[in-house]
């Protein structure tokens, strides 16, 4: 990478937790931008210190994004202007998506140096299916905004992938095994860093496990998917069948059926004419 970046919006993941972990590409952004928008000043300085990097920094978070999005579009037009978490991808659980809307909006160049996050590290760890996940992010703090939360994604077939602290972490994961049932799942911490730890079982082991002893550090849950849906019995297929012919033709009701039940439209279908 050359010394001067073209002006525009650098999206930089930053490591999880080993700092060894940033990738040569990032750390050449971090030299060669003109700015660094930041969550946490602190944080990163030790960050650039890791590299031996000094650059300006500014505050970008939930607090400030709006008052300070202006001027960081501003300086974009000029100058390179790099975004980081304080730990992992931005944009992940944090306002950062606006910022990058709003510079798509003015024709500014955006470009991602990818790198860590922490959701997709827990998921390779936890041993839960792979192929399908949905990221959920912190699970809302009050009871009851909790269990519709939960309740939303029940039905969902993928594993799914929340962030969640220490000290809310029994009640969150009791509020899962009661919304999901006793799925298998993971806790993961201190991902990349000395004190790593995975641990499996089902949901209800779980809050069992961590409801007198609260763990520290930054913390992902995986629940694995829900079990596989139990076969439509005859007395169903014949309710929904009738109920969608005296709406739909049999044919279009057998498809409308067949889907929403899983079964086979042919044999759906056969049914439907046979019922008329």
């Amino acid at each position: 990478m050359s010394d001067r970046l073209s002006p525009g919006l650098y999206i930089v993941a930053t490591p999880i937790g080993n700092l060894s972990d940033l990738s040569p590409r990032a750390a050449a952004t971090l030299a060669a931008c003109d700015l660094i928008a930041v969550e946490d000043s602190r944080v990163t300085a030790k960050l650039l210190a890791h590299v031996g990097v000094r650059r300006p920094m500014l505050a970008y978070h939930d607090h400030n994004a709006e008052r300070v999005r202006p001027d960081l579009l501003a300086r974009m037009r000029g100058e390179a202007v790099a975004l980081v978490s304080d730990a992992g991808t931005p944009l992940i659980s944090d306002p950062g998506y606006k910022l990058v809307r709003d510079a798509r909006a003015a024709g500014i160049p955006v470009t991602t140096i990818p790198g860590p996050s922490a959701a997709v590290a827990a998921l390779t760890l936890s041993g839960l299916p792979t192929d399908r996940f949905l990221f959920l992010g912190f699970l809302p703090s009050k009871a009851a905004a909790r269990a519709g939360a939960i309740a939303e994604v029940a039905a969902v077939r993928a594993t799914l992938i929340l962030y969640e602290s220490g000290p809310r972490l029994a009640a969150s994961l009791a509020a899962l095994a009661e919304g999901l049932g006793d799925r298998d799942a993971a806790v993961v911490r201190e991902i990349s860093k000395k004190f790593e730890e995975t641990v499996t079982g089902t949901l209800g082991e779980l809050a069992a496990r961590y409801a007198d002893a609260p763990p520290r550090g930054e913390i992902v849950i995986v629940v694995g998917p829900p079990g596989a849906a139990a076969a439509a019995s005859a007395a169903d297929l014949d309710a929904a069948l009738a109920e969608a012919m005296a709406r739909l033709s049999p044919s279009r009701a057998a498809a409308e059926v067949a889907e929403a039940l899983g079964l086979p439209r042919r044999q759906v279908y056969e049914r439907a004419l046979a019922l008329k």
